[in-house]
């Protein structure tokens, strides 16, 4: 199956270079690019891509709240690019609905490498550097513990969210629960249907924003 991919940078050569680079892959079709969140919205709507790259800063419509608008059950997967790390306005896209980001100096191969666990949607994407930067904005911008939320969780799916916190992939949490991969992807499957979540990124960001997992301040 082909990975189905739109670019949205508001930089030409940048947006030219992405789609070119990507669709040197036999598993990857570029279908749409654009020059700011509203575009990318629209071209979207209209491709229905499995995976978009989108620029954080653009202009008439930024990144984020097109991210935010992309939301629902047949959106696609946004993979958001940055030019740092440990940036608010990534965090504020990953809360929106983002399921990772990548710096613009990024290799070819681990922008291929991304996109494919992106379109996957069975990984955490980069897990030390997402969650230290969830951990991070989490700690610097709290929100009122809302446990609450999490009511509608089995006791053992709670114990699953917060390891799925810790940016554990299935076999990682296979083997730390000590069941089968299958049992796995059924109580993955399970917490993000509850909790109205996209992806394993949603389910971290929710972990740290409802108090499941506390951030370290030291």
């Amino acid at each position: 199956m082909s990975v189905r991919i739109v670019v949205a940078d508001d930089h030409e050569v940048v947006r030219i270079g992405y789609a070119g680079l990507l669709a040197t892959q036999p598993d990857f079709t570029v279908v749409g690019t654009a020059r700011d969140g509203a575009e990318a919205v629209g071209v979207c709507r209209e491709q229905r891509p499995d995976v978009v790259l989108m620029d954080v800063r653009m202009p008439v419509m930024d990144g984020i709240r097109a991210t935010a608008r992309l939301r629902g059950p047949d959106a696609p997967r946004v993979l958001v690019l940055t030019t740092f790390d440990l940036d608010e306005h990534v965090y504020d896209a990953l809360a929106a609905g983002a399921s990772g980001f990548l710096l613009k100096d990024v290799t070819a191969e681990r922008l291929f490498d991304a996109v494919r666990v992106v379109a996957a949607g069975e990984a955490l994407l980069a897990p030390a550097i997402t969650r230290r930067l969830i951990a991070e904005f989490a700690r610097l911008r709290p929100r009122p513990p809302a446990r609450g939320t999490l009511d509608v969780l089995t006791p053992r799916e709670t114990d699953v969210l917060r390891l799925l916190a810790e940016g554990l992939s299935n076999p990682e949490l296979a083997e730390r629960l000590r069941v089968g991969e299958e049992t796995v992807k059924t109580h993955v499957s399970r917490i993000l249907s509850k909790l109205g979540l996209r992806d394993r990124t949603q389910a971290v960001v929710m972990a740290y924003e409802t108090g499941l997992v506390v951030p370290r301040t030291g």
